[in-house]
């Protein structure tokens, strides 16, 4: 597998990153460095660490991550988004995409790394080495991160405008990716 190949791999699995980044950058006024920095090392750590848990995984255990990667990718963000939208429309601000509270980072993280887990099984079907695959999991660790820290400054700049909107946005945001993830995986679009 070529770099180019890697490359384009890892920029495809970090757009559902960018998405949750962007709404969670949304929901967030005036967040530190240092949270950020937390923010993007969460998303890149579980998209580049899941990648390489799969390859390790390897073929003995792909057909159980396809039964149900999707489905568990959907239920997180049905639940994060259904909640926000919720929130939203009995009047409070409750519950967003609060990536700064560290339980609904990793549970956003984890949604959007499943497919990750699925790519680090593939490449152990084309037989990558070790040392290949360590290199394309840093590969998809740099692309995600560089991801999550441009959703979170968009969202920031578009929470500052849409206000009180942005949780339901948000929210809206969080279950599309989520019936995406669904779809694909369903084979009913691709």
């Amino acid at each position: 597998m070529s770099f180019l190949e890697i490359l384009l791999i890892a920029v495809s699995l970090c757009f559902d990153t960018l998405a949750v980044s962007l709404a969670g950058g949304a929901c967030i006024r005036d967040i530190s460095w240092k949270k950020r920095l937390k923010i993007i090392f969460f998303f890149a750590f579980f998209q580049g660490g899941f990648t390489f848990v799969g390859w390790l995984l390897g073929t003995s255990v792909s057909q159980y991550i396809d039964k149900f990667d999707h489905w568990l990718a959907f239920a997180l963000l049905l639940y994060i988004g259904g909640k926000m939208i919720y929130d939203s429309i009995r009047g409070g601000e409750g519950e967003n995409v609060d990536l700064l509270n560290t339980r609904k980072l990793i549970i956003s993280s984890i949604a959007t790394s499943i497919d990750a887990l699925a790519v680090g099984v593939s490449f152990a079907f084309t037989e990558m080495s070790l040392l290949r695959c360590a290199g394309a999991s840093a590969v998809i660790f740099a692309a995600t991160a560089i991801a999550a820290a441009i959703g979170l400054e968009g969202g920031e700049k578009l929470g500052k405008f849409l206000g009180s909107k942005s949780n339901l946005i948000g929210g809206l945001i969080l279950i599309a990716i989520g019936v995406k993830i669904l779809l694909e995986h369903l084979s009913i679009i691709n």
